[in-house]
């Protein structure tokens, strides 16, 4: 049992920030992402040992991360005061849209029916902030290929949120 608790400390000290950054960038809310983090590492220690390995773990930390934020924000649902909701009348590009409160859910929904590896490379790239020399190390790619992947997966949410008229 000690064995697995240092184990398992390492794997906190290791990717806390990491995390943490992730979330934050994703909420847009310190304190949030603190709480979240925090939750994120709990529920990964329950689950240790379903992880199989097939993915980099920093990478399966923040899968957990952004399903905690999901249902944090279904919690708030409803709560949401109106003051804190951005109105934009030209938004042009997706990134610029997620910072968009109101726009973030759908654009989750969106990214959230994506095919693999569309939606794991753009979650990396766009909310974990990693470059694409980063995402190609975890894919065992290029960095083209992640770039290629990448702007591949923009595209076929733009024409979603098209198709939609959502945008």
């Amino acid at each position: 049992m000690a064995d697995f608790q240092d184990k398992f400390e390492k794997i906190c000290i290791r990717y806390f920030n990491d995390v943490f950054l992730f979330l934050k960038k994703l909420s847009k809310d310190e304190s949030i992402a603190e709480e979240i983090t925090s939750e994120t590492f709990f529920k990964a220690m329950r689950s240790i040992d379903t992880f199989r390995g097939d993915t980099d773990i920093r990478v399966w930390l923040c899968q957990i991360a952004k399903n905690c934020y999901f249902s944090h924000l279904k919690k708030q649902q409803g709560l949401v005061d109106i003051n804190d909701i951005e109105f934009t009348d030209n938004i042009d590009t997706i990134e610029e849209q997620i910072i968009n409160r109101s726009d973030a859910m759908r654009i989750h929904l969106l990214l959230h029916n994506l095919a693999e590896p569309y939606k794991e490379v753009f979650m990396l790239r766009v909310f974990g902030e990693l470059s694409f020399k980063q995402i190609a190390r975890i894919f065992q790619k290029t960095d083209n290929w992640a770039c290629v992947t990448y702007h591949r997966a923009r595209n076929k949410i733009l024409e979603q949120m098209e198709a939609n008229n959502e945008r």
